[in-house]
């Protein structure tokens, strides 16, 4: 399935064009099937939330008013990591020199599906009577600790970190979203999108497609934060590292990321 192909029929699509409440929103996402999971919304990239989901510590399911309120702001939330990796690509792809012919391909057609993802998101959350949050002003040099624009290897670092970095976020979201199959399915579905995108990057790295340890391969120590904690080798009591190696072990199992952890990677980069 062509799925820039779906997102732009979604996107212009009478769905997201009239007025609904989020709770008749929720209900006709789920008339799509698995159109919209396929197409849907890559929620769990919520890296810039400022506080969890209650739901994620109490137990106690979202309903009503917060089914509502955790929901736009899970959009907004990754409207903004989404504009963050739409702009950086595209300034790459645009700047003269910087990414070789070979490589051009891989990351116009990731580049389009950052510009997708946005534009899915700000229809979506206009549909449901949410203004979508304007693209904050980002600079991916970090206050100065990376050149990505005029070196190509700084490109493919932060590349690789964004990328990284978004994958292990979905996953510290997902108990966030739990409270509703559809969204939980999607987010699961575009999660596994941008593990696809990680692993192609990591390999134009000359490192390998998944996490080993918690250096990330041969990244700058910069970017530890990225890939902290990835060294764990303790699953459901289980040690993999007697069994395989602390390397095979800790790479057999990808781990999550927090909010607050997530937030502070992201943070770097927007001014």
């Amino acid at each position: 399935m062509n799925i820039l192909k779906l997102l732009d029929k979604l996107s212009h699509d009478k769905f997201f064009t009239t007025e609904a409440s989020r709770l008749e929103t929720i209900t006709n996402i789920s008339l799509f099937g698995k159109k919209a999971a396929v197409a849907a919304v890559p929620l769990g990239l919520g890296t810039l939330m400022s506080t969890p989901v209650q739901a994620e510590t109490t137990g106690k399911p979202i309903t009503g008013a917060a089914l509502k309120s955790t929901l736009t702001d899970a959009l907004q939330l990754a409207l903004v990591l989404e504009y963050l990796e739409n702009e950086y690509y595209a300034i790459g792809l645009s700047t003269a020199g910087l990414i070789p012919n070979a490589d051009r391909a891989v990351f116009m057609q990731i580049s389009k599906h950052e510009s997708a993802h946005v534009n899915f998101l700000k229809s979506t959350l206009t549909s449901l009577g949410s203004t979508p949050g304007t693209k904050p002003t980002f600079d991916f040099t970090a206050n100065g600790n990376f050149t990505p624009f005029t070196d190509y290897n700084q490109f493919l670092i932060l590349a690789q970190a964004f990328e990284d970095t978004g994958v292990r976020a979905y996953k510290g979201q997902a108990g966030n979203v739990m409270s509703n199959k559809v969204v939980l399915q999607a987010a699961l579905q575009i999660h596994s999108v941008e593990a696809r995108h990680a692993s192609q990057v990591r390999r134009m790295r000359a490192n390998k497609g998944w996490i080993e340890l918690a250096n990330g391969g041969n990244m700058p120590s910069a970017t530890n934060p990225v890939y902290a904690g990835e060294d764990n080798v303790n699953q459901a009591g289980y040690n993999t590292g007697n069994a395989f190696g602390a390397a095979a072990g800790s790479a057999a199992y990808d781990e999550i990321l927090t909010g607050s952890d997530a937030q502070a990677i992201a943070s770097l980069f927007i001014v």
